[in-house]
């Protein structure tokens, strides 16, 4: 586990250029994990390794299941680098959540923990600090540091032996170096499906920096000594129907979890890409769509320019095609996007504002929809500067800020701010399988 002391100590720069580091110099097959909801970092784990990163996330799949999305994110593996979030004791703050910090995650796991630490603008006295984080919770394996930012040789030699000193084992001291930079923006990281290239050169500088900077030996043993802890995988759900379901993707859309398509077509679903952005034709004989979050924002003005697509895809929706669609699905159903037309699925336009909504989310379920019940409860968690006017009542939304309604559901439609993640949930997405065989079989016999 590659913790951080606190957000923005270039813990995903260390984590994602360490794994980047074993897979291309230590010839290594290298498993990867992320700690919470996040999207982008495990795109940066995707890239730097060529396989899926899992999040571990107690709110949004319970405790229990985290061994298992562990070891499904190791399998076949020589090693699993998990990349923690924001500070290694810093969890969601809904009431009566189970804990979802990095420490909690750490020791579900009985995973060894490695500390990043930021010496820009302290010295010695970052071993006082890294001694407070290691005495913490005892129950909490952190086994030494990673100092980033290090200013100089002299400043690094100060920084390692204050920390030898108080007994804590230095991994690597890592020098301030501008290839460690990496683009941002409002929310966070620039996604990996936007400028894979760039990426994927600036991860490889970032290894060679830490081909220099780091232990590797060391490290890898200290996974070596991790416990053994023998799980079983979540359980993927069971063939249950035959359906074609569209899934919106490309730069746009591009927030979606491994394991939620891995369960539609466990379910039964034969997966069909679409991307607005890509100038191909709109399918034909889609059974039903799924549309995951991401920046449409961004691209709103090329989507705007998809006449056609966006009819198309209106006209699936309005002849009963079920329809799940999280967060930038949701604003894809809007009318319009900050002015730029949309397909005017939902009765709604959706703004940009400049108000962080970001959070966990218990939703109670208002009415009946392709992917679950009325009076039923679903665990998500949302993200995003958007909102949508007016907001829609089919859910009941309990968040840190209080409670409050939003999404439109109906029969055939789920769309919400809502991020989902099915490997606890397979159920979901059985009955959205079944649901788009159901409308296919309908469409059959009409004709």
């Amino acid at each position: 586990m590659i913790a951080g002391v606190s957000s923005g100590v270039g813990k995903t720069t260390i984590a994602a250029g360490l794994m980047r580091l074993l897979s291309t110099r230590a010839g290594l097959s290298v498993g990867a994990a992320k700690v919470g909801p996040d999207y982008i970092d495990p795109g940066f784990h995707r890239l730097a390794t060529g396989h899926p990163s899992r999040n571990l996330d107690a709110f949004l799949t319970g405790t229990a299941a985290l061994p298992g999305i562990a070891a499904r994110a190791g399998a076949g593996h020589d090693v699993l680098v998990i990349e923690g979030v924001m500070g290694l004791f810093d969890g969601a703050l809904l009431e009566g959540a189970p804990p979802t910090s990095t420490a909690a995650v750490a020791k579900a796991l009985s995973a060894p923990v490695v500390l990043v630490a930021d010496a820009g603008r302290t010295s010695t006295s970052i071993a006082a600090m890294a001694k407070g984080y290691l005495d913490y919770d005892p129950g909490v394996a952190v086994v030494g540091v990673i100092v980033n930012n290090v200013a100089s040789p002299s400043h690094a030699a100060a920084v390692r032996e204050a920390l030898l000193a108080a007994g804590i084992a230095v991994f690597g001291v890592v020098p301030r170096d501008s290839r460690l930079r990496i683009s941002s923006r409002h929310l966070g990281l620039v996604p990996v499906v936007e400028r894979p290239a760039e990426i994927a050169e600036r991860l490889d500088e970032v290894a060679t920096v830490l081909a220099n900077s780091l232990d590797l030996g060391a490290l890898l043993e200290q996974a070596r000594r991790a416990p053994k802890v023998t799980v079983a995988m979540p359980g993927l759900p069971e063939p249950v129907a035959r359906a074609r379901i569209g899934v919106v993707g490309g730069a746009a859309f591009s927030f979606v979890y491994p394991d939620n398509l891995e369960a539609l077509e466990a379910a039964g679903a034969e997966v069909v890409n679409l991307d607005p952005l890509s100038g191909a034709r709109f399918p034909r004989e889609l059974d039903g769509l799924y549309i995951p979050g991401g920046f449409p924002e961004v691209f709103a003005a090329g989507i705007a320019q998809e006449k056609a697509w966006r009819a198309q895809l209106k006209s699936l929706v309005a002849s009963g095609a079920p329809t799940w669609a999280e967060c930038g699905g949701l604003l894809l159903l809007a009318g319009s996007l900050d002015g730029a037309p949309m397909t005017g699925v939902v009765p709604a336009r959706a703004v940009m504002t400049d108000r962080l909504t970001l959070g966990y989310a218990e939703a109670r379920v208002e009415h009946t929809s392709p992917i679950a019940t009325a009076g039923s409860r679903l665990f998500g968690h949302e993200f995003h500067y958007s909102a949508l006017e007016p907001p829609g009542d089919g859910l009941v939304l309990r968040t840190r800020s209080g409670t409050g309604q939003g999404g439109y559901l109906s029969p055939t439609l789920f769309a919400s701010y809502l991020h989902l993640h099915l490997a606890a949930t397979p159920e979901i997405a059985e009955r959205f399988v079944r649901a788009s065989e159901g409308f296919r079989l309908l469409r059959a016999q009409s004709r």
